[in-house]
């Protein structure tokens, strides 16, 4: 997961472990299935497919962790993401009890990540994975995902269209090439339990280094996209196409190609979307301080503030996503469908990182001091809110902005390493 593949469909399947012997016996043959970011860097233009497995902190019991173990993951992976929706802002339609899938039940285990390369690729390896739960009787499937790219676009653009994601943060030894303007590469504990973070502090939960070394935390969101009213609210607000392109971009902080507004801020350049060496090298402090060109509010902002916020980067997330669901062909009026992204935000710690950029930066009215607003693309919106484009000599404020995205489920989730998973699967009952 801490390495990007280049899939175009893949499936997202949620189990329940009946008995620790049936969950150990379905991981035991999972295991030999999932790659090191190590081996997956050198396959990747080889490989089809992409296996990871993830655990809910009820499945690390249902598959026989012992109580003391389980006692040393922090309070909030126990807890899990239901149980905190009040402290992320998951109200409303967003609140847990209208969530899918299963995903807010206490029988809710694990996690298979599938990330393939074609269609063909994902039902061969859904058809392998059907015949091993029918061998172990007591693993059952709660529910599932399917991904699939959007048409016309390859699988790094959401249903409204935008690039996504452009801004990843970057981690010492990963052999990645720099990218300008992207903070610089940050300590392997940020994103990996077992190492020093930026503190140069390790952190201690899980307490036992079998588990903890090379694992991660890992929240889920499955934020539907209301492709429709995104649409409907463009040309309802904008006098014609341009026009609307460019509030798009203002709810962003990009444009859909990826071009920053800072960079761009009057006109698309797609070739500076495309350019990763180009794409992320501003700054909002010095370049844009007032938001003239990218609003203190829009997307991109709130969820890097780069050099207007103290020590942003303790607060940074690796992402990692698909889309479901069909594309809306433009214009055809919503159809009802449901349609949006399913995304995995990596991190070492679930509050500092995750629930901070949720709580504070996504979903807190007075962001920067605006006042009544939330994130316009994936905050949690319920008509009261507004949206502010800075303008001389009179700013713009869109009122009572409605939902363009609804989360439809989440989890907790811990992403252990390799040996961890082997551990996982051999645990004596």
């Amino acid at each position: 997961m801490l390495t990007g593949t280049p899939h175009l469909t893949g499936r997202y399947e949620f189990l329940t472990f009946d008995t620790p012997e049936a969950g150990q016996a379905w991981l035991a043959e999972m295991v030999p299935l999932v790659q090191s970011a190590t081996d997956v860097r050198k396959t990747v233009n080889i490989f089809k497919r992409w296996v990871n497995l993830a655990f809910a902190w009820n499945g690390l019991r249902a598959l026989g962790l012992d109580e003391d173990a389980l006692a040393t993951f922090p309070a909030e992976f126990r807890e899990g993401m239901a149980a905190r929706a009040d402290i992320l802002g998951d109200t409303g339609a967003a609140a847990p009890e209208h969530w899918v899938g299963g995903l807010a039940g206490d029988d809710l285990h694990a996690i298979v990540i599938l990330f393939a390369r074609d269609d063909d690729e994902r039902v061969r390896c859904v058809g392998e994975h059907d015949a091993l739960l029918a061998r172990c009787p007591g693993v059952r499937s709660l529910s599932h995902l399917d991904l699939a790219a959007t048409a016309p676009f390859d699988y790094d653009h959401d249903h409204f269209g935008y690039r996504d994601p452009v801004s990843q943060p970057q981690m010492q030894g990963s052999g990645e090439e720099l990218i300008p303007g992207a903070g610089g590469a940050l300590a392997p504990g940020e994103f990996l339990l077992g190492y020093p973070d930026e503190e140069g502090l390790i952190s201690n939960q899980p307490a036992l280094d079998t588990l903890s070394r090379n694992g991660s935390f890992m929240a889920y969101r499955r934020l539907e996209e209301h492709v429709g009213v995104f649409r409907d609210y463009l040309r309802q607000n904008a006098e014609d196409a341009e026009s609307q392109e460019l509030l798009a971009a203002k709810f962003m902080g990009r444009w859909r190609s990826g071009a920053p507004l800072v960079l761009a801020p009057e006109h698309d350049d797609p070739e500076l979307g495309a350019d990763p060496m180009r794409n992320n090298d501003f700054d909002y402090g010095t370049m844009d301080p007032h938001g003239y060109k990218c609003p203190l509010g829009s997307h991109a902002r709130r969820l890097n503030p780069r050099d207007t916020e103290p020590n942003p980067n303790r607060r940074r997330l690796i992402r990692r996503s698909g889309t479901y669901g069909p594309a809306l062909p433009e214009g055809v009026p919503d159809d009802g469908v449901e349609r949006g992204v399913g995304m995995f935000l990596i991190c070492a710690s679930l509050v500092r990182q995750f629930e901070f950029a949720q709580n504070v930066w996504i979903n807190d009215a007075a962001f920067q001091e605006l006042g009544n607003e939330h994130d316009p693309i994936c905050g949690t919106q319920d008509g009261t809110l507004d949206f502010t484009i800075p303008k001389r000599p009179i700013r713009k404020v869109h009122k009572g902005l409605p939902a363009f995205t609804t989360l439809r489920g989440g989890a907790y989730f811990f992403l252990p390493g390799l040996s961890a998973l082997r551990h996982l699967s051999t645990l004596k009952n």
